[in-house]
């Protein structure tokens, strides 16, 4: 995934990238969803991060399960690939298309409903296994296609519209995620937008699986008083642990922090990723000992959630290297390169006597 530049790049013309294209060749289909929905937000930064790193929409393939999150590819990048699976099986195609195809760059819009619920398991193992994605999970703490009720990552004691209160823990998604070895562990508020972008970008050039957690509001049925997870609760809790900048491998970083006031991780494809220190006590996301604690003192302290790089491994192998699969795609190779003949099929069995 972190190869996200092209042959050559054509000439510039005005408002565009560097490979030559407008704002207006990322986009998709009208939204359908409900006026003020926190997905519409992510859909239109995901358009921008996509513009801004240069990455072709040919290029890409956005898939999805089952729920409000997962029409969201709809409203981006016409002109990409995408799969609509069932409920809770996104990681599984995820899988199969990097593996037939290593050069997409793959972006998967998830629910906290299709991955924390029934498409738990398939999540656990798409990052165990570190898939080349870009994981997306548009949580609002309740099923928004179903009427509303509280999904696996509402929080503890929140309350719903009808008076309902959750008295089940939730599911920490970006907890699990850093306990199965994930080398990009984030979150993020769908109204901090500038943070929200900084992180796709850095997300799309990491060569392996990308989660990042969006509290995403539902304005129909989890934006109330007494819901964790409405803008409201969001504006008045969020806590920045760092503030993020990525630097892609062709811009000039900024030279301009002093000394001690950031750290600089460099990223494979030649990029980095920079953080700023915001307190005394900045959050070094490349410590998975440090990310582990600050999320569990985050779940027990119930006046915040915290946003931003949990933890950021650039060196953890992908999928495709782990299983020595070739650089060209394998949908485009022939028979004869993919089928063993008979005396290959034959000296393989005999070294497994």
């Amino acid at each position: 995934m972190a190869d996200v530049e092209t042959q050559e790049a054509p000439a510039r013309g005005p408002k565009s990238n560097r490979i030559g294209l407008q704002v207006a060749d990322y986009k998709g289909q009208p939204s359908t969803l409900c006026k003020g929905c926190g997905h519409d937000v992510i859909t239109n930064t995901i358009v921008s991060a996509f513009y801004e790193m240069s990455v072709e929409p040919h290029r890409v393939a956005k898939l999805s399960g089952i729920g409000c999150s997962s029409k969201t590819p709809a409203y981006f990048l016409n002109q990409a690939w995408g799969f609509n699976s069932v409920h809770g099986r996104m990681p599984s195609v995820a899988t199969g298309a990097a593996l037939a195809n290593r050069s997409l760059v793959q972006i998967g819009v998830s629910g906290d409903g299709d991955t924390a619920s029934i498409g738990l398991g398939q999540f656990m193992h798409a990052v165990r296994r570190n898939i080349p994605i870009v994981y997306i999970v548009e949580n609002n703490g309740v099923y928004g296609l179903t009427k509303g009720q509280f999904s696996a990552t509402a929080d503890e004691g929140s309350k719903l519209k009808n008076g309902s209160i959750n008295e089940l823990p939730p599911i920490d998604l970006c907890a699990v995620a850093l306990d199965l070895g994930c080398g990009f562990v984030a979150r993020s508020f769908s109204a901090d937008r500038k943070q929200l972008l900084e992180l796709l970008k850095a997300a799309i050039a990491y060569p392996g699986t990308a989660v990042l957690d969006v509290l995403s509001p539902c304005v129909t049925f989890n934006n109330h008083e007494g819901s964790t997870k409405s803008y409201d609760y969001g504006r008045d809790h969020e806590g920045r642990v760092h503030e993020l900048g990525f630097v892609p491998s062709w811009d000039v970083p900024d030279t301009t922090f002093k000394e001690g006031e950031h750290v600089e991780v460099p990223m494979p494809d030649g990029g980095s990723v920079w953080i700023r220190r915001l307190d005394e006590s900045m959050h070094d996301p490349r410590d998975k000992v440090a990310a582990e604690r600050l999320l569990r003192e985050d779940r027990d302290d119930h006046s915040r959630f915290l946003t931003g790089l949990f933890y950021f491994n650039p060196d953890t192998p992908p999928m495709a290297d782990e299983m020595h699969v070739a650089d060209e795609p394998l949908w485009n190779m022939p028979l004869s390169r993919l089928r063993p003949d008979a005396a290959a099929l034959d000296a393989i069995n005999e070294s497994l006597r």
